[in-house]
């Protein structure tokens, strides 16, 4: 073999039943076939583009690389997040991982796209096993994408107002709060070309010699003649609102997919500001410059009727994006909100105050929300946001710190923020006061941890247990789905809850085990012994929190991973006998 042409042993070795081992081995057996490995780099090229098929979109067609090194760094950077993640695991198990949690995935120096590709190898395993593995991956890979998309916005916020996009702007506002979509720039823009093909089809039947019709992607130019810009707005409501069927959401007005651009096209719905930017955008594609009118409780746009700018409101066209792409006068805008307003409300404005209007709906929405993880992570992203375009707006300075306060995370940079509150505004040094005190108390804390409790099942207070964490379970008056990880032998919450929940309805009311159980909504929740049964076929269930407390999936449960195992020594589900897993009545 080792006589064979260098060619011929290339197109050997690249053969794709071939792995790195078998490269090593065959390299080490003679010199002419370590040559061969080694030479020209195309045996190690081919076993890089095998393994890590993701990562060819950062190289350049035939480009000239060294392929082993490249391996054994990407290989290497593999080994060292892995450990991280378990170390990670390990370490933040009782509490909410944040940000400055993985300053360590920083400090090994590594590729980004290295360390993204090795995370989403992780997500992308086995489906059922290493669920505390993904968890952890999952958070990693969250807030190393924010971050990017963080000094994104900077650099965007840096340009030149006129040459500053409201559809990238937004689009960066949807990345952020969906850091793991596959959202880009090229994918919307290409959508968007989609529906600018559409309004030009209709159009050319309508005037086979619109200028519009004769416009390639990416020129810049504008329709003078107002019948011809009229010809496109109508033509565009025509194919947006009838043909495509693009709506207001009125039914749904408080989701946040409203405010997200890949959502507004793919749901074909949305709020006015999403839908304006939508409608704005695709105006101006074909010629017709329209304007964002930041009105009271219905964001506009506007198009003006003379030739030249003009400060007159009344000589402007008022578009209503959610409502069809009504056109309005200025009287009429007041009747859509029911009250006057003063002639400042009409003016256009900039990219910026477009961006921080359509983050100030996703803060109001998080806050309106119901307290739970994803409300919580709304509100964080979206006054990350908020105060990357503003930094110095002390109301949701306060509102940021008050939350990590409030959730107990974070606590070094609560002061930092304070600090900063401090000097944009001495008078509010009484909350600034009230929560320094309590966030060194909180940091004082941390320094002394507790050790968790450990439950153990033969103790003789808990001998009315029946489950076991891990088990899936079915609650016999909500009908919901849902995991055990955890219990108390009987009910520990305050007399305020108990008596709000109605326990002491229940036939053994509060003293009875009670369980900490993951719904399939995606909500914690914690339900009396009474009230839940054994699920007759049980399922996966579909909560974010899965894999923090548990590993795999192992056919009708879910098997404790090392922290939770510490917690409950004697009650692995997969370990109790068939009549305890039932439950004996």
């Amino acid at each position: 073999m080792a006589y064979l042409p260098a060619e011929l042993l290339e197109y050997i070795l690249c053969f794709p039943v071939l792995k790195h081992v078998d490269i090593c081995n065959v390299s080490c057996s003679c010199k002419r076939l370590h040559d061969v490995c080694h030479g020209r780099g195309k045996v190690w090229g081919h076993q890089y583009k095998l393994r890590w098929p993701r990562l060819q979109k950062h190289y350049r067609q035939n480009e000239c690389c060294d392929w082993l090194k490249e391996y054994r760094t990407r290989h290497t950077v593999g080994l060292q997040i892995r450990r991280t993640v378990v170390s990670i695991s390990q370490r933040f198990f009782t509490e909410v991982v944040l940000g400055d949690s993985f300053a360590e995935i920083e400090s090994l120096g590594a590729p980004e796209h290295f360390c993204e590709d090795e995370l989403l190898s992780i997500l992308n395993s086995d489906r059922r096993k290493s669920l505390t593995l993904k968890y952890y991956a999952k958070k990693i890979l969250y807030f190393l994408r924010q971050k990017n998309i963080l000094r994104s916005l900077k650099m965007f916020l840096e340009q030149p107002a006129e040459q500053q996009s409201a559809l990238e702007g937004a689009l960066l506002v949807d990345q952020y709060c969906n850091p793991l979509a596959d959202v880009s720039l090229d994918g919307i823009s290409s959508q968007l070309e989609e529906i600018t093909d559409k309004i030009k089809k209709m159009l050319r039947i309508k005037n086979p010699s619109h200028p519009s019709l004769r416009v390639t992607q990416g020129d810049c130019f504008a329709v003078d003649d107002f019948d011809l810009q009229r010809q496109v707005v109508v033509t565009l409501n025509a194919v947006l609102y009838e043909q495509l069927q693009y709506k207001g959401n009125e039914c749904d007005y408080y989701n946040p997919l409203n405010s997200y651009i890949h959502q507004v096209l793919l749901r074909r719905t949305g709020i006015p500001i999403s839908l304006s930017v939508l409608y704005m955008t695709l105006a101006r594609k074909l010629g017709v410059q329209l304007e964002p009118v930041n009105f009271p409780n219905h964001f506009l746009l506007r198009w003006c009727q003379q030739q030249r700018g003009s400060g007159d409101i009344y000589d402007f066209v008022y578009i209503d994006a959610f409502g069809k792409g009504k056109q309005l006068t200025a009287k009429e805008c007041e009747y859509l909100i029911g009250h006057q307003v003063t002639a400042d409300y009409y003016n256009a404005i900039s990219t910026t105050e477009v961006l921080l209007r359509m983050v100030g709906n996703l803060l109001n929405i998080g806050k309106r929300g119901e307290g739970n993880e994803k409300s919580y992570q709304l509100l964080r992203d979206s006054l990350d946001l908020y105060l990357t375009i503003n930094p110095d707006n002390v109301q949701y300075l306060l509102l940021q710190a008050r939350l990590y306060f409030h959730l107990g995370i974070w606590p070094e940079k609560v002061l930092d923020i304070l600090q900063h509150i401090q000097a944009l505004d001495p008078s509010q040094h009484g909350a600034v006061g009230y929560l320094v005190q309590h966030t060194l108390e909180h940091i004082q804390h941390k320094k002394h941890p507790v050790d968790p409790e450990v439950k153990r099942r033969s103790a003789p207070e808990h001998l009315e247990l029946q489950y076991s964490v891990g088990l899936i379970m079915k609650h016999k008056r909500s009908g919901y789905n849902c995991a055990i990880y955890g219990w108390d032998p009987k009910c520990t919450m305050s007399q305020e809850w108990i008596t709000t929940m109605r326990v002491h309805q229940l036939s053994s009311g509060a003293n009875q085990p009670f369980y900490n159980v993951l719904v399939q909504d995606g909500t914690c929740r914690y339900a009396a012994q009474e009230n839940l049964e054994p699920h007759s076929a049980p399922l996966e269930i579909a909560h974010p929190e899965v894999g923090r407390y548990f590993s795999e999936f192992h056919d009708s449960h879910y098997v404790a991973n090392e922290e939770l195992q510490t917690r409950y020594p004697e009650d692995m589900a997969e370990t109790l006998g068939t009549s305890e897993r039932i439950g004996c009545v």
